[in-house]
């Protein structure tokens, strides 16, 4: 079994490491990969300065950078305050309902959960216009299109939210349960409300736990759900939806630029595990707290 393992890191993790040499070459439009890796000429970092220079590089990259901070501020803290939440349900049935119906969403895959997505959002057929209708935001000569530009990003955020919210808050609520509940006896004792003991015994007591996932959140903040995007993508909402994981699918499968896209990829990846490091390092110097 161990061995199979190994094969399966072999073949799957570092074997796909040698197509970074594409990064360094002129291998567009190549018919055979393997070919191209070993006879393409090399060309430097001509093909980093290429998208460096590209405006849809920028822009997808301003996407990325854009909505993954928003997330950041709203995705995951909520997930630590829903884990907060569930902790005080006292009624079990009720809490092991609770935390089913969250954590379903995340079973559905981002083909289905879109495709509900952009049924509901439909101008036509969705399920939101009637409502928006009927409380005066929209009209059938002029309905809100949910499926265009303006509402992307809010669209992408808040489905992120409902399907991750309960599946992130399992590590917490675990992480909750492991507290000495001696401490939250005490503070009873001394006259603490629920809310005091969140904030001075729960929120502690997994701070390492909010520190580990904090830093992770902050090196990935130039990747994104590529089935996500391309689900919910349509060339309405392309300008604000394009972000880097689609735009390497879009260069690099659709238009066979494979020393872009490796070269962009190769950049994604340089940048992720800078932010990693920098942010560890602060963590360390500030809180104590890090990942190693």
């Amino acid at each position: 079994m161990a061995s199979l393992s190994l094969l399966f890191l072999a073949v799957f993790s570092y074997a796909p490491l040698f197509g970074l040499v594409l990064a360094f070459k002129d291998g567009d439009y190549g018919l055979n990969l393997l070919k191209t890796m070993a006879t393409a000429p090399w060309n430097g970092f001509e093909n980093f300065a290429a998208f460096l220079l590209d405006p849809n590089f920028v822009d997808a990259l301003v996407n990325t950078i854009c909505l993954n901070l928003i997330m950041l501020l709203i995705n995951f803290p909520a997930p630590i305050l829903f884990a907060l939440l569930i902790n005080e349900v006292r009624n079990k049935h009720y809490k092991k309902v609770v935390q089913t119906l969250s954590n379903f969403p995340h079973f559905i895959s981002w083909v289905i959960f879109g495709g509900m997505i952009i049924a509901m959002t439909d101008m036509t057929t969705g399920i939101f216009n009637p409502i928006l209708e009927a409380i005066g935001l929209s009209s059938e000569e002029n309905p809100v299109n949910l499926q265009g530009a303006d509402y992307a990003w809010a669209t992408i955020i808040l489905s992120s939210l409902i399907k991750g919210v309960g599946w992130g808050s399992i590590i917490y609520t675990a992480a909750i349960s492991s507290l000495d509940g001696e401490m939250y006896e005490a503070a009873e004792l001394d006259g603490a409300n629920r809310f005091q003991k969140a904030i001075y015994i729960t929120l502690p007591g997994i701070a390492s736990t909010i520190t580990v996932f904090l830093l992770l959140n902050i090196s990935g903040l130039l990747g994104n759900s590529f089935d996500q995007f391309y689900i919910l993508q349509n060339s309405l909402n392309l300008s604000k939806t394009q972000v880097l994981t689609t735009y390497v699918y879009q260069t690099g499968i659709s238009q066979r630029r494979y020393s872009y896209a490796s070269a962009l990829g190769l950049f994604n990846s340089v940048i992720s595990v800078t932010l990693l490091l920098i942010s560890n390092f602060i963590s360390k110097k500030t809180t104590g707290r890090g990942i190693y």
